[in-house]
């Protein structure tokens, strides 16, 4: 299915991203994150398919639970004590509950980022930041893209191996180590390359320069200003929920939240409304879409 919220303008997804992000790292109150994480799921899950689900099977649940219980073997803050280690340090109910929230603020920022390496590509990141940082702009964006190039690249270098009879799972230990040294070696000789031509080639075009100009595929229209109004609105509103405590969540010593009530919740609605947008928009795309279909 394609991506609705990708079309949209590039300072669009960018904001978004950058407040979803934001507020996944700053706000710790328990239902915020939840809401936080389902909708990072439900929009990686509707962007990728199931390799998003094998991701956070392979990757987000082991992050979760490994720091749930990390926390509590390192912290020993808290007043509600369940037993004592053999070191003599307590175990308590606070640093476990700390451990959670520290565990599904990590899977949800690696679940949002993503979507954001799916929407964010290298075009739209040179086009928001190559008039005011064009050198870092452009470093950025070939980190961005490098990982799943690198993987790209070895894959083939590691079949091209394969072809002649050097298979990097197959024969002695000291083969293998061999012919992964050899893979290793070409993967990181082409990435060199690779950066060289394209630092050559942009430099080539004038890219950085002064004055010069550039066509873009990007325009802002009516509906980019309309999802802009609303992402600052969501901004200024939660913002003001931080000013009030509508998300407060204590952990230490003691475990204080502040409660909710009709006014809390509005801004819970609102963080909700904000991260669940794209999906929404996925999803009254496929029906209108699908409805189309059928009228034919």
């Amino acid at each position: 299915m394609a991506d609705r919220f990708a079309s949209f303008h590039p300072l669009v997804n960018f904001l978004y991203f950058d407040l979803v992000i934001g507020f996944a790292m700053g706000l710790n109150h328990p239902l915020a994150q939840a809401i936080s994480l389902l909708c990072a799921c439900i929009y990686a899950v509707q962007a990728e398919g199931k390799k998003a689900v094998g991701y956070c099977l392979k990757w987000c649940l082991p992050v979760l639970l490994l720091t749930a219980f990390i926390n509590p073997a390192f912290s020993h803050e808290g007043i509600t004590t369940l037993l004592y280690f053999p070191t003599g340090n307590p175990l308590t109910l606070e640093s476990i509950y700390y451990g959670l929230s520290a565990g599904a603020m990590l899977a949800t920022i690696m679940l949002w980022f993503i979507s954001f390496n799916r929407v964010i590509s290298s075009d739209k990141f040179i086009y928001l930041f190559g008039k005011i940082i064009p050198a870092l702009s452009l470093v950025l964006s070939m980190t961005l893209r490098f990982i799943p190039r690198f993987k790209a690249q070895m894959d083939t270098v590691i079949d091209a191996q394969r072809s002649i009879g050097r298979n990097i799972s197959e024969g002695s230990i000291l083969s293998r180590i061999k012919t992964a040294i050899t893979v290793l070696s070409i993967v990181v000789t082409w990435a060199l390359e690779n950066a060289i031509e394209s630092s050559d080639s942009m430099k080539s075009r004038g890219y950085g320069l002064k004055g010069r100009s550039a066509f873009s595929i990007y325009r802002f229209d009516e509906r980019d200003k309309m999802a802009m109004i609303f992402l600052i609105y969501c901004a200024i509103y939660l913002f003001c929920g931080l000013v009030v405590s509508a998300f407060g969540f204590r952990y230490f010593p003691s475990i204080r939240y502040t409660h909710l009530n009709a006014f809390n919740l509005s801004f819970h609605f609102v963080y909700f409304a904000l991260c669940i947008m794209p999906t929404v928009l996925n999803a009254a795309e496929e029906r209108k879409w699908k409805a189309i279909h059928s009228k034919m």
